[in-house]
Order: structure tokens, then sequence, then C-alpha cells
């Protein structure tokens, strides 16, 4: 399964590489190449993934660390080629903007999550804490309407002598 995602990956920074490559020239602005800067981002996160299952090669770092290094290398290479391509064409911090942009999306977006999370903790909390209040409630109104259905009881037996002697 790794493989496949770090061969997947390989393919995706390839493939947007090249075609910022042939295509930078041509466009006008940033945002005519930022779905291919996407998916160069998208397919080195797809090379940075691991897996939880590790087999015998893996565990002796057979094969596994002469082709990660490689990938790893060439990753490196592709992100200062295409580091140079934007910074020719759009100006020498234009990378860095890039990767400022994309930092702090990412921050907005963990952020956000956060924010649902504590607001859905929150709901939970708030829904628990009324759920607690009928509770009780009704634990007092049951108790309150015992007492009165037992006193009403009690009190309303009418006392009648009975008249045993004779007439």
């Amino acid at each position: 399964m790794v493989v496949a995602e770090i061969l997947t990956g390989i393919a995706l920074v390839q493939k947007s590489v090249d075609f910022i490559k042939s295509n930078i020239s041509t466009v006008q602005d940033i945002s005519g190449i930022a779905k291919q800067i996407d998916g160069f981002f998208e397919g080195e996160a797809q090379m940075n993934k691991k897996s939880g299952t590790v087999g015998i090669k893996e565990q002796f770092g057979i094969e596994s660390t002469a082709s990660d290094f490689i990938d790893r290398k060439l990753l490196e290479e592709k992100r200062n080629e295409l580091k140079q391509i934007i910074n020719l064409r759009f100006g020498p911090t234009a990378w860095d903007q890039i990767l400022a942009e994309r930092a702090n999306r990412i921050n907005e977006a963990k952020e956000a999550v956060r924010l649902r999370k504590v607001e859905k903790r929150q709901q939970q909390k708030e829904i628990i804490d009324t759920l607690q209040t009928m509770g009780i409630i009704f634990c007092v109104l049951s108790v309150l309407i015992i007492s009165i259905v037992l006193s009403l009881k009690a009190f309303a037996y009418d006392y009648k002598p009975n008249d045993y002697t004779r007439q």
C-alpha cells in the first residue's frame, strides 16, 4: 500500500512539474498554474504518508532505505526545480509567498476543525446539562405528586363510628 501511494505521489509530482514547465511562459498570473502547484503538494503529501503495516524487508531496511532515499532526493530536486521556475517567472519571492499562503490556509483549516470540535463538545455539554436538569425536575415533581397523593389519601379517610348499641 505504501509503495502504491509513493508511486502515485511521484507520478503526480512529475506530472505537475512537467505541466508547469511547459506552460509557465503562457500564463499571465500564478492562478493559471495553481491547480498544478496544488497537485505537486498533494503528490508530496502522498509520498510522505507512512503506513502502519511493516513487512520483513522494511523491518530490516533491505530495500526501502535505498528507495526512500532516492525518492526523497527526487522530490527535493523537483521542488527546487519548481521553485526556480516559479521565482523566475513571477518574482524572487513568489515561491516563498506560495508556501506561506499554503501554511496559512492549512493552519486556518486546522483552527476551523478545532473550533468545530470545541463547539460540538459545548453543544453536547449543554444537552447533557439540559437532560440532567429535566431529570431533576422530573424527580422533584414525581416526589411532590406522590407525597400529595399519599397525603390526600391519608387525610381523605372519613371516620365513621359504628353504632354497636341496640336500638
